[in-house]
């Protein structure tokens, strides 16, 4: 993340991301499909990690393999062909979208940092190794097991998150970059899909 004073002068936390260049990969048709759509494609990579289908599905649209593919559902009729390009412009200062990303995986974490527990905070009566401890987790005699749902410690991270309404705050198409407004999910150099709802 970085920070950009705005027009009245305040300084706002921004998180900077590279949209692009997307190549149109596929146009789904609604005669064909049963739904209208179109398949956006981003990031070359090499050919020898590509299979023969991923090699005929990009060469349809006269561009290189491609590492992320994905699809949108938004686009207008028409709007896009096989083969376009699609850059940072479609976006507008002002405007607010939503990032789709995975956050950060961090294992396996204990309940604390899982579910916020304050751990018992009085560490001078009597207690040694309880700090960070779940405390209790099933019921007596009846019904005698622990009730789906307990919060308990676990896998943390690693799931995908959808953060709305970030404010488009500048954009920068010489390089493909839009900075916005707040932070987004997951860690450096992964990927996310922004959405465009106005």
């Amino acid at each position: 993340m970085t920070s950009i004073y705005d027009e009245q002068g305040k300084n706002v936390p921004c998180t900077v991301i590279e949209a692009g260049p997307c190549v149109v990969t596929q146009v789904r048709t609604v005669e064909k499909e049963g739904y209208s759509a179109i398949q956006l494609a981003y990031e070359d990579k090499k050919e020898k990690h590509s299979n023969k289908a991923e090699m005929g599905h990009f060469a349809k649209a006269k561009t290189a393999p491609k590492k992320v593919v994905t699809e949108f559902t938004r686009f207008e009729k028409n709007q896009k062909q096989l083969g376009d390009v699609v850059t940072v412009d479609v976006f507008i200062e002002g405007e607010f979208i939503d990032a789709v990303g995975i956050t950060k995986g961090k294992g396996f974490q204990g309940v604390v940092k899982r579910h916020n527990f304050a751990g018992v905070n009085d560490a001078t009566h009597g207690q040694h190794n309880r700090l960070r401890a779940p405390g209790s987790l099933g019921a007596s005699s009846y019904p005698s097991r622990v009730f789906k749902g307990m919060r308990m410690a676990g896998r943390t991270g690693g799931n995908r998150v959808k953060m709305i309404n970030l404010k488009v705050m500048k954009i920068i198409p010489e390089k493909n970059l839009i900075v916005v407004k707040g932070a987004v999910p997951g860690p450096n150099n992964s990927y996310v899909i922004l959405e465009r709802w106005s």
